[in-house]
């Protein structure tokens, strides 16, 4: 398996409307290694060849963070389990306050591993369920991909977004329908992934 450099990994962005630099090139390359260290023990993902490692995970992650207008604040990343949307968006905007919440202590624990590693400084790992995280926590924005029971994260994004916070869905057609439905929430944005079909970021804001 050919490993990428900083420069491919760049050039693999560019198609998400990200320009990486080289510094985050090179971070996406330790992570990479990380990531199929620790999948030859611990199920993280199904997508094991580089770049499409680069293209699903990191790529679909800041194309949601460009289209969510995503900056300073603070984030929750709902079900992180490999890191994704929420590392990415996290590494890329070290303004950004980044909670990685994830409840399978193996996973958790990947995340950690990732934390340390690579630096994150502005990233902290929540192993539990998101639920015992109070409703006095003052989220700007929260991520979901690959997570269902979207209508129950919706409910718990709600009690602890402040006013004008975004939600961000990475869905198939069928899940941005059903999102749609759900009441509460004013739908800005549905922006098709670059090379998909049918997966989309869809962007929300909490109504009053």
């Amino acid at each position: 398996m050919k490993a990428l450099t900083a420069v491919d990994i760049q050039r693999i962005l560019l198609a998400y409307g990200y320009a990486a630099t080289n510094e985050y090139g090179e971070i996406v390359c330790a992570y990479i290694e990380l990531l199929l260290r620790w999948n030859r023990k611990v199920a993280l993902t199904t997508v094991t060849e580089p770049q499409e490692v680069v293209r699903f995970h990191f790529g679909e992650s800041l194309f949601g963070m460009a289209k969510g207008g995503m900056q300073n604040g603070r984030l929750a990343d709902l079900g992180s389990g490999a890191g994704f949307p929420g590392a990415p968006i996290a590494i890329a905007k070290p303004e950004l306050t980044a909670v990685l919440m994830e409840s399978n202590g193996k996973k958790a624990a990947f995340l950690e591993e990732v934390r340390r590693e690579l630096g994150l400084k502005n990233v902290t790992v929540h192993h539990g369920r998101a639920e015992q995280v109070p409703p006095t926590a003052a989220f700007d924005f929260v991520t979901v991909r690959a997570v269902g029971e979207r209508q129950r994260w919706l409910e718990w994004a709600a009690e602890r977004m402040t006013v004008g916070a975004r939600m961000l869905l990475w869905v198939n057609a069928d899940g941005a329908a059903e999102a749609g439905r759900a009441s509460g929430w004013k739908w800005v944005e549905r922006a098709k992934i670059p090379g998909t079909n049918d997966r989309f970021v869809v962007i929300g804001e909490r109504e009053a």
